[in-house]
């Protein structure tokens, strides 16, 4: 290692040894070095790698060939420890084995089931003296492996993994990679560069010179180190005037520009195959050149001049910029022949996908057997989760595809692929040129509804819906009957959805008649799948319109339908509608659960923050308000991870009721004023509507009695896209109570009034339940008690309604003890302040501990609560060790690694209390 790539780095220096001790140590740690070209990164990464040891070091470099190539960076980087993959869970070791070639896709993959595969692999391979990855020029590794890389670096807290990272300050990289610590490598100082020129020249370098070539270069360590080269001694000891401009002041690339121009013709020739080969390999680089011209000497005589290094598997340049300097010499015809050439070698060699590439590379119009060869490279990157790559790739495809309608296809496929990758702007990008070139219905259609799913996902929702609607009767009236009408009711589906989140149950109810007239064509069944969301969405639609005559036989014929052993996840987040729309709680949460399975399991996480949003409003409305806080920060991570904005808005709106219940009053306002941000101009009625509960709820708990009521009225009056009636219906009670305890009885009334019309011919006990504690609040004739007992009656025993209970129980106990009757309170009380304790529900239970002192009794009842003692991560595992989930189950599950979860088990036992999985088990059940 030479002083002059060193000089000036000591705070770098020191940074990086940290981290390697604490990588040794079993921490995780990501450390990003960026800086312009020359700056030195690639130097200090590998002095960093040399001195790793005992920790295991794995490297791989980005090369500008290979940018587009899925999973090519993580090949390299992993390839030494791909036999580790078997101790991986299932899910994950397929993905991992089909992203790096050793095996099949079994289906098209989710990115982050890919990535969650590279921790877990990461994790192994750091046992047992921890391990460190080094990926240098990371603003040219393809996306795939990018993903995989940054989504790992989040979540290596206690792996024992280290990822170092050097990248070129682009716009691109500084975005990816915003979220890492970083290093910058900024220009050296006069004395540090003095160092450098001293040691690429033959004679020390005079003050003055060293200042001025400072000032040029701006202290580039490379450009300095160059430069020396190209300087007399007298120049250099301030004798001879220096060159002006001076060499490095046209840039680095100039130089090394100069330096190639001065080869020989065969030398150039070789130095270009090698700068489009991309993977330097040396056999393809040789015979490629000869088939171009080259003596077989001209690899060698480049070696020699000093600007690759030739080893027995793979051709290195010196430096990327000695690469770049070659490519921008060449003209374009001889950057298309060597092209052209390494693609026929390639054909010989069977390697299609890295063909494909050279050929497109060497095409010169429009081609469509280039287009078809880069559409199937595309296809095969996306069946192994590089969903950004193929997106890439098929927009490559359809550049060069001569017809209209096939163009159109391939960028509405790019459109796809770009969505379920993240870049949601060059989704929308590629649909909108997909749109302008075709007029094809059923195209127009698929069309229509991926950009109906996009504005639904993060945009405006009410946008969405009328997008939807209006594609839907144009395809209708485009494609009747038939094929035709399969694509109408997807239409109406996703519209459906769109007027839920919206809050615009007019709009429901006329999707749901629209829905009832379609059906398959004479003489042939239904697909049973159709059928399905076919009785859904008109069951749904009857229900909203007030006709639960039509409603109930409808969605109880669609429940009938479903199969237990499915694998839609959409099927399963409206089977958890339809129940919950039957009163039938437990099958809504039961199927919301399986929505997440399936989802979690098939490795679906382009739409696993939307199952989980579900997911975790089941558990807050079944009193689990820290596991649904768990899911949600879940779901929150994943939604920004995807660019999902409206899905992050859902799981902010629950975490702001949760935190409300709890008590948590500067989370609970960040939460909300965050999902109100969002909820608001998307025009998301539900999301704005919880956010709004959220706030009104922390306000009742802590006793502002007067600012609830005002939230609360609100609720009242707010229409589609501000407020939703299912949050009115389910804030009624907390309505009421406000309302009673503001003194405004005619409000309490009037709200106790919706309850009963809307709760009308409900089976459901909770809904029964709610209209007895209402009326119980409003009375005035002295049965107050018996309504608040009868609420108590049927909620019974039902855990997920431990915190209704609750609130039942502390209404009765203060009843009670203004009744005059203390000794009949204390026991409803004592039973809230321990419900009210072990669920979190601090300010109710601090209510409840205060009636119970006026009803005489000065003890605190409160059990452990030991669940509060838990992170999110490890409730979540904790969970899933429960309901009998193995280490490899969970980890699959979540996208941990298998020794993570481990870790966090590790913590979980001894905050609880507990030894063993059947004590979770009981604790948990």
């Amino acid at each position: 290692m030479t002083v002059d790539r060193i000089a000036g780095r000591r705070a770098e220096l020191a940074a990086l040894g940290r981290m390697l001790e604490e990588v040794r140590a079993g921490a995780g740690r990501a450390l990003v070095l960026r800086g312009e070209p020359g700056a030195g990164k690639s130097t200090l990464v590998r002095h960093t790698a040399g001195r790793a040891a005992p920790a295991r070091v794995l490297s791989a470099t980005g090369a500008e060939p290979e940018s587009g190539m899925a999973f090519a960076a993580l090949h390299q980087l992993l390839r030494p420890v791909a036999g580790l993959a078997a101790a991986l869970p299932d899910a994950q070791r397929h993905a991992v084995r089909a992203a790096l070639g050793l095996a099949e896709p079994t289906a098209a993959q989710d990115r982050f089931l890919v990535s969650a595969g590279v921790l877990s692999l990461l994790a192994e391979a750091a046992v047992p003296g921890g391990l460190l990855c080094v990926v240098d020029d990371f603003q040219w590794v393809d996306q795939a492996s990018a993903d995989a890389l940054l989504f790992a670096a989040r979540r290596i807290g206690g792996d024992g993994v280290g990822l170092l990272i050097g990248t070129r300050d682009t716009p691109a990289a500084r975005q990816a990679l915003r979220d890492l610590r970083t290093l910058e490598l900024l220009g050296l100082d006069a004395g540090s560069a003095g160092e450098v020129l001293a040691a690429g020249a033959a004679a020390a370098p005079a003050p003055a010179v060293v200042e001025r070539l400072t000032a040029a270069t701006g202290g580039n360590p490379l450009a300095l180190h160059e430069t020396a080269g190209l300087l007399s001694d007298e120049q250099l000891a301030g004798g001879a005037p220096l060159p002006d401009p001076l060499p490095a002041g046209q840039g680095v690339t100039a130089v090394y520009g100069e330096q190639i121009a001065r080869l020989p013709a065969d030398v150039r020739l070789v130095l270009l195959v090698a700068a489009v080969e991309g993977q330097g390999d040396p056999v393809l680089i040789r015979e490629a050149a000869a088939r171009l011209g080259a003596s077989p000497a001209a690899l060698d005589a480049a070696e020699t001049a000093g600007v690759i290094d030739v080893r027995p598997s793979q051709v290195r340049f010196r430096h990327p910029l000695i690469r770049s300097a070659v490519h921008a010499g060449a003209s374009p015809a001889a950057r298309r022949a060597a092209h052209a050439a390494l693609a026929a070698l390639l054909a010989e060699r069977g390697d299609d996908d890295r063909r494909a590439r050279h050929l497109a590379e060497a095409a010169t119009g429009p081609d469509e057997s280039v287009a078809a060869a880069l559409a199937d490279v595309a296809e095969r990157a996306r069946a192994r989760g590089g969903y950004a790559d193929a997106a890439q790739t098929l927009a490559w495809a359809a550049e060069l595809t001569p017809a209209p309608a096939a163009r159109a296809r391939r960028l509405k496929d790019a459109a796809v692929a770009a969505w379920l990758g993240g870049h949601p702007g060059q989704a929308r990008t590629a649909l909108a040129a997909a749109r302008d070139l075709t007029r094809e219905p059923v195209l127009l259609a698929e069309i229509a509804q991926l950009g109906g799913r996009f504005e639904r996902s993060s945009g405006n929702v009410a946008e969405a819906l009328r997008a939807l609607l209006s594609a839907a009767e144009r395809a209708a009236a485009a494609a009747p009957g038939g094929d035709g009408e399969r694509i109408v009711l997807a239409l109406l589906g996703d519209a459906a959805e769109a007027a839920l989140c919206v809050g615009d149950m007019d709009a429901v109810a006329r999707i749901g008649r629209r829905a009832a007239e379609l059906g398959p064509p004479e003489g042939r069944s239904p697909a049973p799948e159709d059928a399905f969301l076919r009785n859904v969405l008109a069951g749904v639609g009857a229900m909203y319109e007030g006709d639960a005559g039509r409603g109930v036989p409808l969605l109880r014929k669609a429940l009938d339908g479903l199969p237990d052993d499915g694998d839609d996840a959409a099927a399963f987040l409206w089977a958890s509608a339809a129940a919950s729309l039957l009163g039938e709680s437990e099958a809504a949460t039961r199927h919301g659960a399986r929505a997440g399975r399936v989802a979690r399991v098939s490795g679906m996480v382009g739409t696993l923050s939307v199952v989980l949003e579900t997911a975790a409003t089941a558990e807050r409305m079944n009193s689990g308000f820290a596991l649904s806080a768990a899911l949600s920060e879940e779901g929150l991570a994943l939604a920004r991870e995807t660019g999902a904005g409206n899905s992050a808005a859902a799981h902010l709106a629950n975490l702001a009721v949760c935190a409300a219940v709890r008590g948590r009053e500067e989370d609970c306002r960040r939460y909300a004023h965050e999902a109100l941000a969002v909820a608001i101009p998307h025009r998301l009625g539900l999301r704005a509507g919880v956010a709004s509960y959220a706030l009104g709820l922390l306000d009742l708990g802590l006793g502002r009695f007067d600012r609830a009521h005002e939230r609360f009225a609100s609720l009242v009056t707010a229409g589609p896209g501000v407020g939703h009636p299912l949050v009115l219906w389910g804030s009624t009670a907390d309505r009421v109570e406000a309302a009673v305890a503001a003194g405004d009885l005619a409000a309490a009334r009037a709200a106790v009034g919706f309850v009963e019309e809307w709760s009308a011919g409900a089976a459901s006990p909770r809904a029964r339940a709610v209209l007895a504690r209402c009326r119980a609040l409003v009375c005035d004739d002295g049965t107050a008690t018996e309504l608040l007992r009868e609420a108590l009656g049927l909620l019974g025993d039902d855990g997920a309604a431990a915190y209704e209970r609750a609130r039942v129980a502390l209404l009765l106990g203060e009843r009670l003890r203004r009744d005059r009757r203390a000794g009949e309170a204390r026991a409803p009380l004592r039973r809230a302040a321990e419900t009210f304790h072990r669920l979190g529900a601090e300010p109710w239970r601090r209510r409840a501990l205060g009636e119970l002192r006026a009803a005489g009794e000065t003890s605190d009842p409160a059990g452990p609560a030991a669940l509060a003692a838990l992170t999110s991560q490890e409730l979540r595992i904790a969970r899933l060790v429960a309901e009998g989930a193995s280490n490899r189950d969970v980890a699959a599950r979540l996208f941990l690694s298998p020794r993570t979860v481990e870790y966090h088990l590790y913590k979980v036992y001894p905050k609880l209390g507990i030894t063993s999985r059947t004590e979770l088990a009981r604790l948990l059940g």
